[in-house]
């Protein structure tokens, strides 16, 4: 899934949940919002390990060996997203011969919620 389109489902998801929102149209009137009718939604989740900028000559360089620095140290945090939202910070670990992730910071639910919006 392209960055456009986990940006893209990331704002139907916000339409969604404005949608959901009470004193809207979609709204119960007053009432509590049922998150139960998004809690079957698939979402894709990522680990990020850095970012960089380059032209489009220097990308057009690279080859097989080639190195290409990125902007986060070594023992920082990686980043957990959620179709292209930062939901938590964490560390690498092995996990039964494959990557995990072992979660140290979590994003409130509050500051989630206002990115999506």
């Amino acid at each position: 899934m392209s960055e456009q389109d986990e940006q893209g489902a990331g704002e139907a998801a916000g339409e969604t949940l404005q949608q959901l929102s009470p004193g809207t149209a979609g709204g119960a009137g007053g009432g509590e919002i049922n998150f139960d009718l998004l809690l079957d939604v698939p979402v894709t989740l990522s680990v990020e390990i850095g970012r960089t900028r380059m032209s489009i000559k220097d990308l057009l360089a690279l080859n097989q060996g080639a190195l290409v620095e990125l902007d986060r140290e070594v023992n920082a945090p990686l980043d957990l997203m959620v179709n292209g939202t930062l939901i938590a910070r964490g560390e690498v670990v092995e996990l039964e011969g494959r990557f995990g992730l072992r979660l140290i910071d979590v994003v409130s639910p509050s500051e989630r919620l206002k990115k999506v919006r």
